[in-house]
């Protein structure tokens, strides 16, 4: 299936590792340039690029910006728009996960969480939105969020859990107010995902991990990436607020 995307632009938050990495290179591979951001880690990003253009053949860029910042975001979309003059696609991926249990836990650790995760949705979408509906262009956006939007966690990571369930509500709210600009606006709730996070814990017990999953295996990222990918094309032009559950069957929604 051709999913129409060669020379649409993408811009992938946290693009330099795991989940984002993947969504990088399955963009690339339908031949999208690509935007990748990275906030802390320069260099792993620029190996993101490398590999797109060596690979691929397509262009790409390492765009560096703490998305909890507002003048960073506004920063980066002039930077991306200086090198391709628009952005089509935008992915929403960066995020962190503070764990403890909730009667430890200062505020500052669960603001951060709400700063990089939902506020930094909420930028992104913001300037993207902008440009939208400024250059009359139909773009797409992603929004990456996870089964504890809908199920938490019994692990301690309660900021992210909640972070999340606040983009699946924006997610919604800003498809509704983007439909008659003919801008689709999606999310996608992956499971467990085998990403060099989380892989030293899944391999310590592996059936712990899989008895949670109907599927009774790990996600790769690659296998998040298609969903995304589908969403940011043209061939999802029919859907707008909608939540893609990406679980091996831990949600069934």
């Amino acid at each position: 299936m051709d999913l129409n995307l060669k020379d649409k632009v993408a811009l992938v938050t946290g693009g330099s590792g795991g989940i984002g990495k993947a969504i990088c290179r399955a963009l690339a591979a339908e031949g999208a340039k690509v935007a990748v951001n990275y906030n802390t880690n320069g260099e792993k990003a620029e190996d993101v690029v490398k590999q797109i253009k060596n690979k691929y053949g397509t262009d790409a860029i390492a765009v560096g910006a703490n998305v909890a910042k507002e003048s960073d975001v506004i920063d980066m979309f002039a930077k991306i728009e200086e090198k391709f003059s628009r952005v089509d696609i935008l992915v929403n991926n960066a995020a962190v996960c503070p764990v403890g249990p909730v009667r430890d836990m200062a505020l500052d650790t669960w603001q951060q969480a709400m700063d990089v995760n939902l506020n930094g949705t909420f930028l992104c979408s913001r300037e993207f939105v902008k440009l939208q509906v400024e250059k009359d262009l139909k773009g797409r956006v992603v929004n990456i969020v996870s089964q504890a939007a809908f199920r938490g966690s019994a692990s301690g990571k309660s900021p992210y859990d909640a972070s999340k369930g606040g983009i699946v509500t924006f997610t919604v709210a800003l498809a509704r107010e983007m439909a008659p600009y003919g801008v689709g606006i999606n999310a996608v709730a992956p499971g467990l995902v085998m990403t060099d996070m989380v892989a030293e814990l899944i391999n310590k017990d592996p059936e712990k991990y899989l008895n949670r999953v109907p599927l009774h295996r790990i996600a790769e990222p690659k296998e998040i990436a298609d969903v995304v990918i589908f969403l940011a094309s043209e061939r999802s032009g029919y859907m707008t607020g909608a939540t893609v559950d990406v679980t091996g069957g831990m949600l069934m929604r």
